[in-house]
């Protein structure tokens, strides 16, 4: 059987496959942000209760700190400035068997099959980001699959600006959902990838490790 490949590894791949195969191997805790983001975005669309919801984030996260809460009062207040959807389901596990991918979607709404993703990082200009743009078009398959109704496609909610973004993919983006896709099964088959083109090597963590050359399986190396 064919190895389900996270909706969270094509993304990465998209990126760039090479960070991603030393990810996969690293231990990775949630980021405080990612844990405030996650607990204002689930209350969204209703009345923003600020003790109640950093009572929840130092549940997750006891060793919350001054500047979490900082950050906490900065992601709330852009919020309370915007009106939001009210979702019928949260944190709905999707999938597709065709691809052998799968994810979770953060929201679910009533109105044709549109969904939202919560994301902890703030809004582009205009827009969203590229790597947003392929992370819906891999929940919008996998939700037209499993409902087998059309999904037009899906919100990225940009908690620290406060603001709601509707994504539609279109082919350029179920492409690059592909190409991520082929990517991270590679990985999953232990193969090292090829260095991209362009690779968005400054500020990588990884870029110390990483190896020059094409790509190579891991038996290949002994």
């Amino acid at each position: 059987m064919v190895e389900s490949i996270p909706v969270s590894a094509v993304v990465a791949c998209h990126a760039c496959p090479r960070r991603y195969y030393f990810e996969r191997s690293a231990d990775r805790e949630e980021s405080p942000r990612y844990t405030v983001c996650k607990q204002i975005g689930l209350h969204l669309g209703t009345l923003l209760d600020a003790d109640g919801i950093w009572q929840e984030v130092t549940t997750v996260l006891p060793d919350a700190d001054a500047e979490t809460r900082e950050f906490f009062d900065a992601c709330l207040a852009a919020c309370r400035r915007s009106r939001w959807k009210v979702p019928v389901q949260s944190e709905v596990m999707v999938a597709s068997e065709r691809l052998g991918m799968h994810g979770r979607v953060d929201k679910i709404f009533d109105d044709a099959a549109t969904f939202a993703v919560v994301r902890s990082s703030p809004a582009p200009r205009a827009g969203v980001y590229a790597a947003d743009r392929v992370r819906i078009a891999c929940y919008a398959h996998c939700l037209a699959e499993m409902t087998g109704q059309g999904v037009a496609g899906g919100y990225i909610e940009y908690v620290p600006s406060g603001v709601s973004r509707l994504v539609e993919p279109q082919p350029r983006d179920r492409r690059e959902m592909l190409r991520g896709l082929a990517a991270a099964r590679k990985v999953a088959d232990g193969e090292i990838p090829a260095k991209p083109f362009k690779a968005p090597c400054e500020g990588c963590a990884y870029a110390d490790r990483c190896l020059t050359g094409s790509g190579r399986r891991l038996s290949d190396l002994f």
